[in-house]
């Protein structure tokens, strides 16, 4: 999903580049359609990349839109974690945007899937978003052991 702003048409020009597909839209505007399309995304046999902090945070706090997503779609949610220590840290961005520096190193860390959220869970349970922000911070600490190791 990208945003419907300025910023998210700039995202969105870039992975169509790379030969992906977006949604647009956000949780304030266009959020029901953009999640529609994230859905017909997922069914169509896409693999979704998802921030699941949401466009205004707190940082690192999974929403309820990756759980419904993965409900509604039977998918499995895969914690990834990008680090690159040698990069631009937007500083006025809430969930500090970081842009690797040309040349630079990077580590992709791609957890475990989770299974996924089973129609009698609830995507507004606060444990699963609990639960998944455990694993992120998990597979963080993974790139980061294995990026001091290049």
């Amino acid at each position: 999903m990208t945003s419907t702003s300025k910023d998210g048409s700039i995202v969105d020009y870039v992975i169509h580049k790379l030969g992906g597909d977006t949604s647009r839209g956000s949780s304030t505007r266009g959020g029901v359609s953009a999640l529609k399309g994230l859905i017909r995304l997922c069914k169509s046999g896409r693999i979704l990349s998802i921030a699941v902090d949401g466009p205004r945070g707190p940082i690192y706090q999974p929403k309820a839109g990756v759980f419904e997503i993965s409900k509604i779609c039977e998918a499995h949610i895969v914690p990834v974690c990008v680090i690159a220590p040698h990069s631009y840290i937007f500083k006025k961005s809430w969930n500090k945007t970081y842009l690797p520096y040309p040349l630079s190193r990077f580590i992709i860390y791609f957890a475990e899937p989770l299974p996924p959220i089973t129609r009698e869970q609830n995507a507004k349970d606060p444990q699963l978003a609990r639960d998944l922000a455990r694993h992120l911070a998990v597979a963080k600490q993974h790139a980061a052991n294995l990026i001091a190791a290049l």
